[in-house]
């Protein structure tokens, strides 16, 4: 169970199970569904397979009483977690999830004794990197890339 206080008291933080790849193709599909039309084309996301995707990195989602709202996907670099993807529901959004998603991921780090946590969003995504900057990514860089700009963001986690 989550002490987070904007979820649900029935709200859990666990690690994805295999069977549940089409849960989270259905979470991310939705979550970027808003990004299509600021872009152009569907986010890079949304193209993904996650059966295969969840057998090669670790998943980890909120379980707001039978069903899945937000789903984090990372994988553990050498000095660094890398953040492939977070995404929550839009019925579940503003409640935290996202919040909560990236505190796990960081905490992950940490327990691997990396104290970085890094990821990629477009520059159109621009809640998106705002709500990034106010956890305390950084831009590291941006680049053009399929007519549009992906921006590169860090946090340093505390030691």
């Amino acid at each position: 169970m989550t002490s987070d206080p904007h979820l649900e008291p029935l709200a859990e933080l666990r690690p994805a199970e295999p069977h549940e790849a089409a849960a989270i193709a259905g979470i991310v599909r939705a979550a970027y569904a808003r990004w299509v039309p600021a872009i152009g084309r569907e986010p890079l996301p949304m193209r993904v397979d996650y059966a295969k995707a969840l057998q090669e990195h670790r998943f980890d989602v909120v379980v707001d009483g039978q069903t899945i709202v937000g789903v984090i996907e990372t994988m553990q670099r050498d000095d660094h977690i890398w953040i492939e993807n977070v995404a929550v529901t839009p019925e579940a959004q503003g409640r935290g999830i996202g919040r909560l998603l990236l505190d796990h991921a960081e905490c992950i780090a940490m327990a691997a004794g990396c104290f970085e946590a890094r990821l990629l969003t477009n520059a159109a995504f621009e809640a998106n990197v705002a709500l990034y900057r106010r956890l305390g990514y950084v831009v590291d860089r941006e680049e053009t890339f399929l007519n549009g700009i992906t921006v590169y963001m860090s946090k340093k986690l505390a030691r």
